[in-house]
C-alpha cells in the first residue's frame, strides 16, 4: 500500500554523484557490481547504466526477472557471480568516503507543522526530552515505517536551511519532531510548512549523517540507505 503523501520520504538521487561514484568504484577495482534489493534502495536502472558507462562488466541483481529486464535494455546482468566491486564507493556511502565521492542519494522530508515548546516541556511518547528553553518544534515527514530507525530519536540530527537541528523524543510510525531552537535567527529565513529536510546525503551538513546514525543503530551505512530508499518515493537532481 502506498504511503500518504504527508508521510512520505524522497529518495533524491544527485546523477553527478553517481558518475563519480561509480568511476570512483570501478577504478578501485572489480568487475561485478551489487545491484541487489534495487539497487540499495537507489533504483536499478539508474545505477546499472551508470556503473556498466563506468567500466564495469556486469551487475549482480537479485534473480532471473531482473536480469531480462535489464538484458532487454542491453545491459549486462548476473544473478549469481559474486560481486567484488566495493559498495561503499560505489554508492558514495561513508566508509567509502576517501574515494571523495559525494552521496548518491540524498533522502528527503518535509515540514509538517510548527509548534513552541517551553522550557521543562517534554516530547513525544514517554517523555524522553525535555526541553532546556523555549524553542520551536517542527513535526516532520518520516519515522520507522520509513526506515527513520527509532534509535534515532535524541541521537541524530537533520540539516535545514543549511544548518543541523536534533531529532528529539522518540519517533514516530510516520513523522519525527526537530528542534528548531532559534533557527529564524542563525539562517535568516523563517522555517515554514512545506520546507525540506534533509535526513542525510547532499553536500551540506548531513552529508555525512549516516556516520551518526551507524553509531546510533549498529548497523552499517550500506545497511540504513537500502532500507530508507526502498521506503522511499524517488526523483532526481544533478
Amino acid at each position: 500500500m502506498a504511503l500518504p503523501r504527508s508521510t512520505a520520504t524522497r529518495a533524491v538521487i544527485s546523477r553527478s554523484a553517481l558518475a563519480d561514484a561509480a568511476a570512483a568504484a570501478v577504478a578501485a577495482g572489480g568487475s561485478i557490481a551489487d545491484l541487489r534489493r534495487d539497487a540499495y534502495g537507489h533504483g536499478l536502472l539508474p545505477i546499472a547504466h551508470a556503473v556498466l558507462r563506468a567500466g564495469a562488466q556486469v551487475v549482480r541483481v537479485d534473480g532471473a526477472e531482473q536480469v531480462r529486464m535489464l538484458r532487454a535494455e542491453g545491459l549486462a546482468a548476473t544473478d549469481a557471480d559474486e560481486p567484488d566491486i566495493d559498495v561503499d564507493l560505489l554508492y558514495g556511502l561513508p566508509e567509502g568516503a576517501g574515494s571523495g565521492s559525494r552521496p548518491v542519494m540524498r533522502l528527503t522530508g518535509t515540514v509538517m507543522s510548527l509548534k513552541p515548546l517551553h522550557r521543562g516541556e517534554a516530547v513525544s511518547y514517554g517523555y524522553t526530552h525535555r526541553a532546556a528553553a523555549d524553542t520551536t518544534l517542527a513535526l516532520v515527514t518520516g519515522g520507522y515505517a520509513q526506515a527513520i530507525v527509532r534509535a534515532l530519536g535524541n541521537r541524530a540530527h537533520v540539516e535545514m536551511h543549511g544548518r543541523l537541528h536534533a531529532i528529539v523524543g522518540r519517533i514516530a510510525m510516520d513523522v519525527c519532531v526537530i528542534d528548531l531552537g532559534n533557527a529564524d535567527r542563525l539562517t535568516g529565513a523563517p522555517v515554514a510548512e512545506g520546507d525540506e529536510v534533509t535526513y542525510f546525503g547532499g553536500s551540506g551538513p548531513a552529508r555525512e549523517a549516516l556516520r551518526e546514525w551507524s553509531a546510533a543503530t549498529g548497523l552499517t551505512a550500506a545497511e540504513l540507505v537500502c532500507a530508507a530508499g526502498l521506503r522511499a518515493s524517488r526523483a532526481e537532481e544533478d
